[in-house]
């Protein structure tokens, strides 16, 4: 092996070990800061499938740094959706100007993130999303958060304001659903796994035309629903089932943009529009021809109206 590989080699191993954000601190105390953050940035896009641990939980994360993104590039966050990973943004962030960073993670139990040992909880989750930034030495993101996501992205904004520039809600709310809607779902995933219901989630998913259009998508969305551990998908849906963020999300004061898909079953327009009435610098937008998931069913314009709301 070349002694340049060699030694690249070591430097991944010590960096998944120590982390990158104590690498850089140690960089910062001898006043290399700035020759390491071009290693910084190599080491990022060496990381194909990178992990941390946080808040004892194991979490799979994707930190992208463009070529022309500087050492303050601001930081773009992405918090998906129930029974998604995060690679339903991959058509939205490619679409993204190549002047900002990107970060996205999966949730407890989704994706290649670990299941969790015990309760889920919308807060539980913005905690894990604001111990993620401390782990990789970021202060503040524009989050964007799509149905759960957008829960959690309206708890961190509560809960540490500081963290969030601006906010992008997709699809979501303050309040979704209720426990008639929530635990017929949890025992039918529990006694007949996710397969059972994978139809009618997807029906929700995505507007009527979407499916007979574009087939290899659907099908893809159907193979990532039914790959997700039952206790992960179902420890979701009780977090959502027990969240009520009305009061918290009324105390938002972060630039907010609501987006919402015309077709959306899950959390129809006009729930949405009532979520951006709560908050004082909030606006509201549909999206249309499309479901639950815009990211998936129109990226690119999900990309311009988040690249024009932050003018990055």
């Amino acid at each position: 092996m070349p002694a340049g590989s060699q030694c690249s080699n070591r430097i991944l191993r010590v960096v998944s070990k120590a982390g990158i954000g104590i690498l850089f601190s140690v960089a910062q105390s001898v006043g290399l800061e700035r020759k390491y953050f071009k290693l910084k940035m190599f080491l990022q896009r060496s990381f194909r499938m990178p992990f941390l641990t946080v808040n004892g939980c194991t979490h799979h994360y994707r930190l992208t740094v463009p070529e022309t993104a500087g050492e303050d590039a601001p930081v773009v966050a992405f918090a998906n959706s129930l029974g998604t990973d995060f690679r339903i943004w991959d058509g939205v962030i490619d679409r993204l100007p190549q002047t900002v960073r990107t970060l996205c993670y999966d949730m407890r139990g989704h994706g290649l993130t670990a299941l969790s040992d015990g309760l889920v909880s919308i807060e539980g989750l913005a905690d894990d999303f604001i111990a993620l930034l401390d782990a990789l030495d970021i202060s503040t993101v524009h989050m964007v958060g799509l149905s759960v996501g957008g829960m959690v992205a309206q708890s961190v904004a509560a809960k540490a304001p500081k963290r969030i520039a601006n906010l992008v809600l997709c699809d979501t709310a303050h309040k979704i659903g209720s426990p008639d809607v929530w635990n017929p779902r949890i025992a039918a995933v529990q006694k007949d796994g996710l397969s059972s219901i994978a139809e009618a989630v997807l029906l929700r998913w995505f507007d009527p035309g979407f499916k007979a259009a574009n087939p290899e998508i659907y099908d893809g969305a159907w193979a990532m629903l039914t790959r997700i551990p039952a206790q992960g998908y179902t420890d979701l849906c009780a977090a959502i089932r027990d969240a009520d963020l009305t009061e918290s999300t009324a105390q938002i004061e972060a630039k907010t943009l609501c987006l919402c898909g015309s077709a959306d079953l899950a959390t129809p327009p006009e729930l949405v529009n009532a979520m951006a009435d709560l908050m004082p610098n909030a606006r509201y937008e549909v999206i249309d021809q499309a479901g639950h998931l815009p990211c998936l069913e129109k990226p690119d314009v999900v990309a311009q109206k988040i690249t024009d709301f932050l003018e990055i």
